[in-house]
Formats: C-alpha cells, structure tokens, sequence
C-alpha cells in the first residue's frame, strides 16, 4: 500500500529540507570566517627599518628584526613596532651660560637610534619619553660644555663647531646608554644672543677692533719709522762712499793726466808744440760769438793769426 503524502505535508517537508541545508551553509561559511581570522591574526609582516615587538599579557615574549613573515597565538599576542632608522630630534632653544657668566641662547638637534628594543621598552617605552629624556641629557651636557668656554671664544669661533658638538656628544652618550639608543650626533645649529646683550656684545666687539685697529696702524708706522731711518742711514752711506771714490777717481785721472802730459811735453820742441796747442785753444775759445779782440804786436795770439808763428 503506498503512502499518500499531501500537498501541504510535502510543502512543509521541502521547508524544512530547505532550512536545514541554509544552516549548514551559514554554520560552514561561520567555520571559514573563524579560521580566516585566526589566520590573519596568527601572521604578522616585519618591515625592512623596524622591529616586530609580540607581548603576551603585555609582556615582551618574542622581537622580530629581520624583515619577513612571522607567526603569533592569535587574540592573545600583540604586535606593535619600532623603527630601527635615525630619529632626528630639535630640543628647544635652550638659555645656558659660558663660562665668564654671560648667556647665550643655543639650537641643537641630535640624532638618534635604537639599538636594544627590550631594554628601550623596559626603561623608557614610548618614543616620546626618550624625547623627554633626550632635552634633559643634551641639555645637561651642553650646559656642561659651554659653561667651559668663554663667550667671545664662541662669538669668534675660536672653538670650532666641530669641538663643540664632540664635547656635548661624548658627555651625552653615556648617560643614554642604559636606555637602548645610540646617539648617533649631535649637532649645534646655531649660537645666539638675548636681545638685552646684543649691542652691549656688539658695541664691545667694535671697540675691541678698533683697540685692535690703532695697535696694528701704530705698530705699521713703528716699522715705517726704523724702515726709513735705515734707508736714509744706507743712502748716506752710500753717497759719501760714492763721493769719496769720485774724488779718489778724480784726484788719479789728474795725476794720469799731468803725468802723461809731462811725458808728451817734455824737451823744448815739444813745449812750444804744447803752447802752440793752448794758444789756439784759447782763441778758439776767445773767438766764439760776434766778437772784436784786439791783440798787442807781441802776443802769442797775434803771432799765430798774423802767421809769424
């Protein structure tokens, strides 16, 4: 004997049917989104230029440096990172005082960089309580530095920059150490005045040079004095040598000259011969220009000219 269902049980047969197998989709498709998030939860990405930090019940249970893929119980472990790049920080412009009392306003930054993460998270935590801790340090140590050095010696650079900076940096690092960060550098941007000190600086700075001005225009006109003083005294020396060796030369090339006009001369021939000579050297001389001379019968001149000669 068959069963004979009716339309409305078949109906609700199917209903039913239906119900049951849209369950299992939903419990199924529940089932893949409860794993697919404990996948997602479970992996985790370290990035090239940080640290994976994974705590438990917020303690530290695992640090990550190397860039990749990495794995956590899911929910119960939490990642947070740090970068491993240089960190550069401006500290305030800071008030400190040299050491001859006088104050200056200073600009710094430094750049830093963690080096141990456990140790960082355990002393100091957060990145802006090292900034904290980093004003107070630098601060102190530059302090420390300039208060060592003479505020002209600044204003003039006669410490250079690079001195400084070693200083502030040397003195620095080993109070920062126990944190887990290197302080890389640390560098001062600029020196400054408070406006009350300026001109009182500046006034003395222009005071000190023109001091420095007169000093050095005196002691050129000291050196002036003894370089002419010197060459007058040589110049003198000279001329009188001179005039002495011209004189010396002179009083020679006359005895030369006598000597060999007595040797030229001497017998009688050659001492009329030597009048003769003088006496047409004198007329010669006594006839230049437009002139009349009148000569005696028995002068050597007119003997020449009227040719008894």
């Amino acid at each position: 004997m068959s069963d004979v269902i009716g339309e409305g049980a078949f109906k609700e047969k199917q209903d039913k049917n239906n119900r049951q197998k849209t369950m299992k989709q939903l419990f199924f498709s529940l089932i893949v989104a409860i794993a697919w998030v404990v996948v997602l939860n479970s992996v985790y990405f370290v990035q090239e230029g940080e640290y994976a930090i994974i705590k438990r019940f917020n303690k530290v249970v695992d640090i990550r440096s190397d860039a990749g893929l990495g794995f956590k119980i899911p929910i119960i472990d939490d990642k947070s990172t740090l970068t491993k790049k240089n960190v550069m920080y401006s500290l305030l412009p800071s008030d400190v005082l040299t050491k001859d009392k006088k104050s200056m306003i200073v600009d710094t930054y430094v750049v830093w960089r963690i080096v141990d993460p456990l140790r960082f998270l355990q002393t100091v935590g957060t990145i802006n309580e090292i900034e904290r801790r980093l004003d107070s340090t630098v601060y102190g140590s530059l302090k420390t530095t300039i208060g060592e050095i003479d505020q002209l010696d600044i204003i003039e650079a006669r410490t250079g920059e690079n001195s400084i900076n070693g200083l502030i940096l040397d003195n620095a690092i080993r109070s920062l150490d126990r944190y887990g960060i290197s302080l890389v550098d640390v560098q001062v941007k600029k020196f400054d005045l408070p406006e009350t000190n300026k001109n009182a600086v500046f006034e003395r700075m222009t005071s000190e040079r023109k001091q420095i001005e007169a000093t050095y225009l005196a002691e050129g006109e000291e050196e002036a004095n003894k370089i002419r003083n010197t060459a007058d005294k040589e110049k003198s020396i000279i001329i009188s040598q001179a005039n002495a060796l011209s004189s010396q030369l002179i009083g020679e090339g006359e005895r030369e000259y006598m000597r060999i006009l007595s040797v030229a001369y001497s017998g009688e021939e050659r001492a009329e011969f030597y009048q003769f000579i003088r006496g047409l050297d004198a007329l010669k001389v006594s006839m230049q220009g437009d002139k009349t001379l009148v000569l005696s019968d028995d002068s050597e001149l007119f003997q020449i000219l009227s040719g008894v000669r």
